[in-house]
């Protein structure tokens, strides 16, 4: 297992130099700084509708589109399971007849990769840029993190943690699968939170999350539930957690952050073969440590 902690306003503690690992879902929290970065700068509202859709950006970031989800066809489990090439984003969507929409917006919730793909096309839109180059420009560089990239090839991807022991085509992660050091995205996830990119208005709206019900087996959750981009939940103690998990083939990486009053930790960790629970609680066992010693 790899970890790394960060508490308020000190340097991480660091995994060993150079180990990239597959940042899963928690590339999720990392479009919708992006996203929310044009809404900051007024190149897109919260709530107007967009990409000539009946959903807003709101209800995209927070899985309320109405947006069904590719992982529910069992030919693309297959497919992902003989290591076959990924389809390209037209015939996924072709396949799962992605534009239809299961429930009217904004009245339930379902989680959905595809509404993260229309993220990514929107701030490709938005921006005339790469979605790399967007995430760069907006994200990345302004809160002073650096070996972060997005894995498009097999290639790419066993330079990371997985190693030559994957033969995964990133390209399933329709959304795009960033790569990086546990401890970059411990930070990302810190000085976001800490308010280095966004407006306080905006990491709240970011924080209001849609409760999506009581304590789950097996994992630390007392209460669950999204936000815009972001998992969120309370745990034993009356503390409350915001971040994201992620799994793929091989491996999960989990990434929070806690308060208590004035201080703060972010704790993002990863290891291959876990559960996303068991992972989850060495995470929050970590982020209680670092509080209570400090």
């Amino acid at each position: 297992m790899l970890s790394s902690l960060v508490l308020h306003d000190q340097p991480p503690t660091p995994e060993p130099s150079g180990v990239m690992v597959p940042w899963w879902s928690f590339t999720k929290t990392v479009l919708a700084a992006t996203a929310l970065s044009l809404v900051r700068d007024r190149r897109v509202g919260l709530d107007t509708e967009i990409l000539d859709q009946p959903f807003t950006l709101r209800q995209l970031l927070r899985h309320e589109a109405g947006l069904a989800d590719y992982g529910e066809l069992a030919e693309y489990h297959a497919a992902v399971a003989n290591a076959e090439p990924a389809w390209s984003a037209d015939e996924m969507m072709q396949r799962l007849d992605g534009l239809r929409l299961r429930y009217s917006p904004g009245t339930s919730w379902r989680y959905s990769n595809v509404g993260y793909l229309l993220i990514g096309t929107l701030i490709e839109q938005l921006t005339d840029l790469t979605l790399e180059e967007a995430v760069n420009q907006r994200a990345v560089i302004p809160l002073g993190l650096s070996d972060i990239r997005f894995a498009k090839t097999r290639t790419d991807l066993r330079t990371s943690v997985l190693g030559s022991t994957s033969d995964y085509d990133p390209g399933w992660v329709y959304h795009g699968l960033l790569i990086g050091p546990v401890s970059q995205a411990a930070l990302f996830l810190d000085r976001l939170l800490a308010g280095n990119l966004l407006s306080k208005g905006l990491l709240e709206q970011m924080q209001a999350a849609r409760t999506l019900g009581g304590p789950i087996p097996g994992r630390p959750w007392i209460t669950a539930g999204y936000g815009l981009g972001v998992m969120m939940g309370s745990i034993d103690g009356g503390f409350s957690l915001c971040g994201h998990t992620g799994c793929g083939p091989g491996s999960v990486i989990a990434v929070y952050r806690v308060t208590d009053g004035d201080k703060s930790a972010c704790c993002a960790g990863f290891d291959a073969g876990a559960s996303e629970g068991a992972l989850e609680a060495i995470v929050v066992g970590q982020l209680m440590q670092i509080l209570r010693q400090s």
